[in-house]
């Protein structure tokens, strides 16, 4: 026979009440903290994985040495026919070699919501990337711009450098101001109904492209 609703709520309460006098008296005392809080790969591997996880969340990744960051922008934005690029107030490199409209965005006379709206894109730093989710956070640096930037524009071009680049979690958060306005990207913007069925660029953009940029290896 079944237990009645008042029985079954009657044992939970119950045994509640006997956890709960058997516990220990909760107070002050450390937090154990016995999680991994720093990474374990080389640089070269720590990069090679963040590029497998953008990619496995549907972003582009792009490498290049600094050198040919500016050429592999303009090649980017050629590409996917860009013809309006919304800039951060410092951006992160000049896209010389592509012949399209830029729109700076400026602290003082922020460009309006219409203005994102009808841009083919943004270019952004970023302010680290984690290798194990995949994540780029962005701390609306100048080199970042406000976030609206990254929300409004259906394509984003994040640029992120090696030494942007850690392993873990922890290792992220232990770098980032907290006080800061942190946005945590991990791929293009994406949904799905209960069926599954994924859908794009429902609260960001659509496309990411990632630039990473790292040194090349020592002859």
């Amino acid at each position: 026979m079944n237990a009645s609703p008042d029985s079954a709520r009657d044992e939970i309460l119950t045994r509640l009440h006997t956890a709960l006098a058997v516990a220990p008296a909760a107070g002050p005392g450390p937090v154990p903290r016995e999680y991994r809080t720093t990474g374990t790969l080389v640089p070269a591997a720590v990069l090679d994985l963040l590029a497998d996880r953008l990619t496995d969340y549907k972003a582009v990744v792009h490498r290049c040495t600094p050198d040919e960051l500016a050429p592999t922008v303009a090649a980017i934005l050629t590409d996917a026919g860009v013809g309006q690029l919304v800039l951060p107030p410092d951006p992160p490199v000049q896209p010389t070699g592509w012949d399209g409209e830029h729109l700076r965005d400026d602290p003082a006379t922020p460009l309006s919501v219409a203005a994102l709206d009808t841009a083919d894109a943004v270019l952004t730093g970023c302010a680290l990337a984690i290798a194990e989710t995949g994540t780029l956070v962005l701390d609306a640096a100048p080199d970042q711009g406000r976030r609206a930037l990254t929300l409004i524009p259906d394509h984003h071009l994040a640029v992120v450098h090696a030494d942007q680049v850690v392993q873990t979690v922890p290792e992220a958060v232990h770098r980032l101001e907290p006080a800061r306005p942190l946005t945590w990207i991990s791929g293009p913007s994406a949904t799905s109904d209960i069926e599954l069925s994924r859908v794009e660029g429902v609260h960001g953009p659509r496309r990411l492209d990632v630039i990473l940029v790292a040194a090349p290896p020592a002859a």
